[in-house]
């Protein structure tokens, strides 16, 4: 119910402005009334953080007092405890001690105590002694059978780890016939009756389980001697391992130790093991005249203590470039000297078919790749390519033929045209070109296919 003041324009509670000044309803009289209150609740709020602070700091003089009153009663109470620590421990010392040299009286006093421990510590020390050496025998045995050697880049020999990850692969491996010794392996006529000769003399070898020869392979880059190492072994009936010269010198002072773990691995093999040496000069280096450093020097003795003698376990293939930069004590041990060179026409035009048949007409005519071939006389094409391509190397022929296979698969349609091979083979002979130019500036004189003999 509204109250009506003395205004008669005017109630109390309306919003509109009143007449008289004193009304509560007055705008200036509310405002003075907060300010009014907002003064006194700050100034309990002052009061009570005065009451406070006088309380704890009140508190705080009275702890402090009490301490220093008990300070004398704290440290007596520490005094004593120390003191009761104390004479536990000596007595527990004492009892201990006591108990030690009875029992140690009484040992001594027995004879059959005393034989007995000294048996059982005996027993204990061989125990120990045979279980390290044991430990360190069967380590060594199972490094050398199941694992390889960190210098051994490439092997074919089947480890127990192998068989347990790939079964499938290990059987057909191990059931696959011996392959022809030169498969894939392009050289001339007269290299080819050579080399056809030693892939069988080391068969027979193997047969009779007799001593193998080592072989010396050397000639430019590219021109088939890992290739024919690995075809080596696999018509063998052997495994093969590749190492490479330029891995032994960054191993410093464990050298010796990686090339003896190298022949005991390979005295290990059951089928016999063709190590064969890429790069051999870079670490078989003339002892008396190249510098080398003190460690690459006791690896080279090492290698040369473990080739003294042939073996029937082993057989040793050196391949080089610059053969005569081999120690004299390495051109001992060797027993066959064979040269591999350049290609000539005939081999390089085998090349070149072959590479092109593997590279660019299977992928083409099995239709599972993105590739097709225009029509063009492909046996023409290959014989003048053979004609262009003179002084590369097999590998070389090889990246031209991988170059053709990746221009065809740049192209829009995924053809392979005739002018796109000739552009490609210009251009890989310019390279081949700019090789030889870098040869000759290091005063190098580039090796050229050799003329056959009539």
């Amino acid at each position: 119910m509204r109250r009506i003041y003395g205004s008669r324009r005017s109630l109390c509670r309306s919003r509109r402005p009143c007449d008289e000044v004193g009304c509560s309803g007055d705008p200036r009289r509310r405002l003075l009334i907060l300010q009014d209150q907002k003064a006194t609740v700050e100034r309990e709020m002052e009061l009570r953080h005065k009451n406070e602070m006088l309380r704890v700091e009140a508190e705080a003089r009275a702890r402090a007092r009490a301490e220093r009153e008990n300070a004398d009663i704290t440290r007596e109470q520490i005094r004593l405890k120390a003191a009761e620590h104390r004479q536990t421990i000596l007595e527990s010392i004492r009892t201990a001690g006591t108990l030690f040299g009875e029992g140690f009286r009484a040992f001594v006093t027995d004879w059959d105590k005393v034989t007995a421990t000294v048996a059982g510590l005996t027993l204990l020390a061989v125990g120990v002694y045979s279980a390290k050496n044991a430990t360190s025998v069967a380590g060594r045995y199972f490094e050398a059978r199941l694992g390889k050697p960190s210098l051994v880049r490439e092997t074919s020999r089947i480890t127990v780890l192998e068989a347990l990850r790939h079964p499938v692969q290990v059987s057909r491996r191990l059931l696959s016939k011996p392959q022809d010794a030169l498969e894939g392996v392009v050289l001339s006529p007269s290299l080819e009756a050579r080399v056809r000769d030693i892939a069988i003399a080391t068969r027979n070898t193997k047969k009779n389980r007799s001593l193998y020869r080592n072989i010396l392979m050397y000639g430019p880059p590219g021109t088939g001697k890992t290739l024919f190492a690995k075809k080596l072994a696999l018509h063998s009936g052997m495994d093969y391992a590749i190492m490479t010269g330029g891995d032994v010198a960054p191993m410093g002072r464990d050298g010796v130790t990686a090339m003896h773990k190298v022949f005991d691995w390979a005295n290990t093999s059951r089928r016999g093991l063709l190590l064969f040496v890429d790069e051999a000069d870079a670490f078989l280096r003339k002892r008396a005249t190249e510098k080398i450093s003190e460690d690459l020097r006791a690896t080279l003795n090492a290698f040369l203590h473990r080739t003294g003698q042939h073996s029937s376990k082993f057989m040793l293939v050196l391949a080089s470039n610059q053969p005569e930069q081999f120690d004299w004590a390495i051109n001992d041990r060797i027993d066959e000297m064979v040269s591999f060179d350049l290609p000539r026409q005939e081999e390089r035009e085998r090349l070149v078919r072959m590479y092109f048949d593997k590279y660019v007409l299977k992928p083409a005519t099995e239709g599972k790749q993105r590739l097709k071939l225009a029509q063009f006389d492909y046996g023409k094409k290959c014989s003048e390519i053979a004609r262009l391509t003179e002084g590369m190397s097999g590998r070389e022929i090889s990246q031209l033929a991988v170059a053709w296979q990746a221009m065809a698969y740049a192209s829009e349609d995924g053809v392979l045209t005739e002018a796109m091979m000739d552009a490609r083979v210009q251009d890989a002979i310019q390279q081949h070109k700019q090789k030889m130019q870098w040869l000759r500036a290091e005063g190098v004189q580039p090796l050229l296919p050799s003329v056959p003999s009539k």
